[in-house]
């Protein structure tokens, strides 16, 4: 179970709700450690000076900011403390905007906000004020000396918080190579038509529990039968070369087989069951009243 990483307050006008902030996510990566091929000892990591390889031991290390040309700038800790942010508990609310006004790229980490019992009423209320006006908090908050710019939304009735990157923080796309002059290309009607066929046909409600991370799992079971003393064969199978094909006939062949894969999905299938029960059910009936009729 998720501990409180931070307690503090939301600032709320002139209201306070307190409340501690939770990890909304628990990243599952496969972490290993450097070990020594011969001993299968662990590695231990060193810091040494590159001119004499002697160790340098903590006391005499300090911090340095290249300026160029292997000049560095030195900052001491104590100059650092003083500019760190006034220590606050508050998560000060800024302004709401529209959700829709912050492009995803800015989110970064995602946290729960959970109220003090004494302050259900007022984070309830907060709450249903927020879904009401369909907006979004921005805010600020100071967590380990650092201050951070947050989002804070509401997610199935609970506030969620997002901290977010600065705007100076954000890479232009004027600046990557090869995205240059894509406005420029002629498209046709038809490659258009099929394109767009196409993601109608994989279209589909997004459902996270579907996607997993593969790689992983995989990584854990070649682990699970290494431990258990099972031998690996690995397949020396070399990257594949990519063929260059028509773009039409890429689209058409990418439509057709997400139409097959769509008619094989199980509900597909139930529901082409369905449709023939009901034809079959009502066939008597159309029978009689034509006869009827006759």
């Amino acid at each position: 179970m998720p501990r409180a990483i931070w307690s503090g307050a939301i600032s709320f006008g002139l209201v306070n709700i307190p409340v501690k902030l939770y990890a909304a996510v628990s990243r599952k990566n496969v972490r290993f450690n450097m070990l020594d091929a011969d001993s299968g000892t662990r590695v231990k990591q060193k810091r040494v000076n590159p001119d004499t390889g002697e160790e340098v031991p903590y006391e005499r290390q300090i911090k340095g900011y290249e300026i160029g040309d292997g000049r560095y700038v030195t900052v001491t800790e104590e100059e650092l403390a003083s500019l760190d942010p006034t220590a606050s508990r508050t998560i000060d609310l800024q302004e709401f905007v529209l959700q829709s006004e912050i492009d995803p790229v800015f989110y970064d980490s995602a946290y729960y906000l959970a109220p003090d019992p004494v302050a259900k009423k007022a984070y309830a209320l907060l709450v249903h004020a927020m879904e009401e006006s369909g907006r979004v908090g921005v805010a600020r908050f100071v967590m380990r000396t650092k201050q951070y710019l947050a989002a804070m939304r509401v997610r199935d009735g609970k506030l969620m918080m997002s901290t977010m990157v600065y705007a100076d923080e954000i890479n232009s796309a004027d600046d990557i190579d090869g995205l240059e002059g894509l406005d420029e290309i002629e498209l046709t009607t038809a490659e258009l038509a099929m394109a767009e066929q196409l993601i109608a046909s994989l279209a589909s409600p997004f459902e996270p529990e579907k996607f997993e991370d593969t790689y992983r799992l995989q990584v854990l079971d070649l682990i699970d039968k290494k431990a258990a003393g099972e031998e690996i064969v690995i397949s020396a199978e070399g990257p594949t070369q990519e063929k260059v094909v028509d773009l039409m006939a890429a689209l058409e062949a990418s439509v057709a087989a997400a139409k097959e894969a769509r008619g094989r999905h199980p509900a597909a299938t139930s529901a082409k069951a369905v449709k023939r029960a009901t034809k079959k059910k009502a066939a008597p009936k159309k029978r009689a009243a034509a006869k009827k009729a006759s």
